[in-house]
């Protein structure tokens, strides 16, 4: 099993805890190894894929925007304010709506979908000015993933956005190339961006989940014990990773803050300016997306 962060990581530690209940329940029958960061062996992060993908690597995970060329339904889930809080969105990932993304995966790829563990809200940091609005952010350059969805909206709140691997993305926010980025506070505090930058921006603009990909081929092979075992270390993984996620955000707001960096929290009218400014692309998805894609979500939508 790999990923593309440190042992200490919320992903990692899940990842530990299902091999932890796999060793447990079949001893020596099982041999279980890691590689928790791709990134030390010289790999990118989204070189994740086509090592689960081949088989190199049996389980990991990655942001599900790294998959929407080959999967455009994830699109969906990488609108902006799509959720307003983490229950609303767990509960449209672990209903019907993460169900039918699963589906849709494993019909264009070789991969097995055990799950999803939380990526949770991103928001903002950047090195050059506080940010309170849209306007804030004109022409500033921000390192994005690589999901159109993502590129459009922070053109539409006046930014210059950089689809970027995280391994570049990296370089560009130590070398000053890159003037913002934007990520969970964990993973803002994991890549040490709030060592160069010191404004960051509550905004929550984007909830992202991480699939948990598995080989296909080696997972079809696994008897039905061991399937069985794993889907429930899974389910179980996910549970633990979300409570460490919680942990983990209140921890690096403490690092951020403790580095000398300004937090902004937005207030209501604030956060509005930012919905306001990508309306075009809710409007779009009301065309772009089936209804029955947005109905999946089982709650009021900015889509309705």
């Amino acid at each position: 099993m790999g990923g593309y962060g440190p042992a200490t990581t919320a992903f990692s530690q899940s990842l530990k805890f299902i091999g932890d209940r796999l060793e447990r329940e079949f001893d020596d029958a099982v041999d279980i190894k890691y590689v928790w960061n791709i990134l030390d062996l010289g790999y990118r992060s989204e070189d994740i894929l086509w090592l689960v993908e081949s088989g190199i690597l049996t389980v990991g995970y990655q942001s599900s925007s790294y998959l929407t060329d080959r999967v455009p339904e994830l699109g969906f889930v990488d609108l902006p304010f799509l959720f307003e809080d983490s229950a609303q969105a767990r509960t449209a990932i672990d209903g019907p709506l993460g169900e039918l993304l699963s589906r849709q995966i494993e019909e264009r790829t070789d991969f097995r979908i055990l799950g999803f563990f939380e990526n949770g809200f991103r928001h903002l940091s950047n090195r050059l000015r506080p940010v309170h609005s849209p306007d804030d952010l004109a022409g500033m350059t921000i390192r994005v993933m690589p999901s159109d969805i993502h590129a459009r909206t922070f053109d539409l709140l006046g930014a210059k956005p950089l689809k970027m691997d995280l391994s570049d993305a990296i370089a560009g926010i130590v070398g000053g190339s890159v003037d913002a980025q934007e990520n969970p506070l964990a993973n803002t505090v994991t890549y040490g961006a709030h060592e160069f930058h010191r404004h960051h921006t509550l905004t929550g603009h984007f909830y992202v989940s991480r699939p948990i990909f598995a080989h296909r081929q080696s997972v079809d092979r696994w008897p039905d014990q061991l399937r069985n075992a794993v889907d429930r270390a899974v389910s179980d993984a996910i549970v633990y990773q979300r409570e460490l996620s919680e942990l983990r955000a209140i921890e690096a707001q403490m690092v951020i803050e403790s580095a000398g960096c300004e937090i902004v929290t937005l207030t209501p009218e604030e956060r509005q300016a930012f919905r306001t400014a990508v309306k075009p692309i809710h409007d779009d998805a009301r065309h772009e997306f089936a209804l029955g894609l947005r109905q999946l979500m089982n709650t009021e939508s900015i889509l309705e």
